[in-house]
């Protein structure tokens, strides 16, 4: 028996959706500890999965794996489509878990398209991997035009930057009670739309934000400067984005995030990639105040919501093996 212990991540956004530029998409986002997802497999004669939204992924990695059948168990999990990248989390877990039960390996990395993973960001693959602060490489603009390449016919984009995050930092996630964010189909059209008319002026600007701004951030552990610069590449990105999203943030988004920018114990506040998720960043001393800022902030949008608070994840997920 084997199980995996992963986590969401942070998504602030893409270097480049102009077709102008020699690199497309290239994610910027971190690994949190929390929300939490537990997958545990053992070695069966055929599938037996107790999560619908597991059960494909899980076929697929016996495909791949060309194994039998697995009993996989989905013991902890966070929702689906709320901006914290769930999929690519439970599809890399399952993965590593059906392997590990089967007594083989499987590179997450490697075997992540084929199972309809990284065929835009690569963050979710290297927070898997490493945790931390990720920055990728993107994928060749010939490769990914209006269209992108038929499933499983890419490389996951590479790792140009990793940071540890500082300890003491925390990040507070503000999930309001709306509908989900955009996955699947409509993820596609939106993302297929923004690119045709994605303004390549943006692409530069972002550019010289993560080198000047971003990147001296993190590598100098400047809680204030590297909330600043998150927040101000989502807003660029949100600019691509908001014929699709109706805004720079998908609405109440914008309003929470405005609100939360204000608090004096927050530095910096975003939307994590298609939202409803709106994260801040705060520390170990702010944590109170922040929350309840965080309170105030869906009271002051007209939204019910939950609030959570979690600490950065500087490891890739774990695996523990048992008899």
């Amino acid at each position: 028996m084997a199980t995996v212990t992963t986590a969401a991540r942070l998504h602030f956004g893409f270097q480049n959706l102009s077709l102008a530029h020699e690199r497309l998409y290239g994610g910027v986002g971190l690994a949190l500890k929390k929300p939490r997802l537990v997958v545990e497999a053992e070695p069966a004669d055929a599938l037996d999965c107790d999560d619908d939204t597991a059960e494909p992924y899980a076929r697929r990695v016996l495909d791949v794996l060309d194994v039998p059948g697995a009993v996989v168990r989905v013991h902890e999990r966070f929702p689906r489509h709320i901006g914290l990248g769930s999929g690519t989390q439970l599809a890399l877990a399952t993965l590593v878990a059906v392997a590990r039960a089967h007594e083989t390996t499987a590179d997450a990395r490697t075997v992540a398209p084929r199972l309809g993973r990284g065929g835009r960001s690569g963050v979710g693959v290297g927070t898997f991997e490493s945790g931390g602060f990720v920055v990728d490489g993107g994928h060749p603009t010939e490769r990914f035009t209006h269209e992108p390449p038929a499933e499983g016919d890419w490389d996951v984009p590479p790792v140009v930057a990793s940071h540890h995050v500082p300890a003491d930092w925390r990040f507070l996630l503000l999930i309001p009670d709306t509908d989900p964010g955009r996955s699947g189909s409509d993820e596609d059209r939106s993302m297929r739309t923004a690119i045709e008319r994605a303004d390549p002026g943006i692409a530069d600007q972002i550019s010289a934000l993560l080198t000047r701004r971003l990147l001296p951030a993190i590598a100098t552990r400047s809680r204030r400067d590297f909330g600043g610069a998150a927040a101000r590449l989502g807003r660029l990105n949100g600019a691509w984005y908001a014929d699709e999203q109706g805004g720079v943030y998908r609405p109440p988004a914008g309003s929470i995030v405005e609100r939360l920018a204000d608090a004096p114990s927050v530095t910096g506040a975003g939307q994590s990639s298609w939202g409803p998720t709106v994260w801040g960043l705060t520390d170990t001393d702010g944590i109170a105040r922040a929350k309840d800022a965080g309170y105030r902030a869906l009271e002051a949008a007209g939204v019910g919501g939950e609030v959570h608070v979690a600490a950065p994840r500087n490891t890739g997920a774990s695996l523990a093996e048992n008899e």
